[in-house]
């Protein structure tokens, strides 16, 4: 790759950041996915406090709310897809940077950047939060399982993230996107949980981040569940930078 190449990809994936962080509503939204996250993490954690605890249990527990928080994060890669759309900035953007491919690549790479410690400190506060309120029944809790955990559920919302920016760049606008991806995690996805296949993104990436349990079959291990999804995440990720290059603004 020449120094020139080099340079316009930086300064794409730069433009691409700057615009992410100057966006308030991606704030707003994290921001308030947080503040849910400890609202849930303290209920359950509560709950929790009623019955048997261990390990497994604090882990499971702190991480009951995952559920829910995906929500924020498909939210996430949804604005970060469609922000542009909205006042026709777009026009603007691929006059300024005619590679559409850099250009869309860069906007994943650059919500994957901004995604990932604050998916970490999400995911972890919730564990966090139900580890001091349970400290005294943590036997035997091990330090080196958490922190798999905890990756593995950052990777998750991560992944998550992604996958509705690309969805969000193939339909190109917010409420559209919106109702496809909330009604098929929330609405589609538990209905058909036992008729569809492990393998939909939100059913193998849920082996990501629960540590293996001897009172259930584990149908894949988390290097699998990473695996599917990141799969799943490619290919819609490909497809959008295909029909982006090819469609008008």
């Amino acid at each position: 790759m020449s120094v020139s190449s080099s340079r316009k990809i930086t300064q794409i994936l730069g433009a691409e950041l700057d615009k992410l962080v100057t966006l308030p509503l991606i704030w707003l939204t994290l921001m308030g996915t947080f503040i849910l996250n400890l609202v849930l993490a303290a209920a359950f954690t509560s709950a929790g406090l009623q019955g048997a605890a261990g390990t497994q249990n604090i882990l499971n527990i702190g991480l009951a709310s995952m559920g829910y928080l995906q929500a924020g994060f498909i939210i996430l890669g949804i604005l970060a897809a469609c922000s542009e759309y909205t006042g026709g900035q777009i026009r603007t953007t691929l006059t300024t940077i005619p590679w559409r491919g850099f250009q869309l690549s860069a906007k994943h790479l650059a919500l994957a950047i901004i995604t990932i410690p604050v998916a970490f400190i999400i995911a972890a506060s919730g564990v966090l939060y139900t580890f001091i309120m349970m400290r005294d029944t943590a036997v035997g809790f091990e330090i080196d399982t958490m922190i798999k955990t905890l990756v593995g559920a950052t990777g998750y919302l991560t992944l998550t993230a992604l996958l509705s920016a690309a969805i969000g760049a193939l339909l190109r606008r917010t409420t559209p996107a919106l109702v496809l991806l909330l009604g098929y995690y929330y609405i589609v996805s538990p209905l058909t949980r036992d008729l569809l296949p492990k393998y939909l993104p939100d059913t193998a990436g849920y082996y990501m981040y629960m540590p293996p349990s001897s009172d259930e079959i584990n149908v894949l291990t988390p290097m699998q569940g990473t695996g599917i999804s990141m799969l799943w995440t490619l290919i819609f990720i490909t497809v959008a930078i295909v029909f982006y290059r090819k469609r008008d603004a």
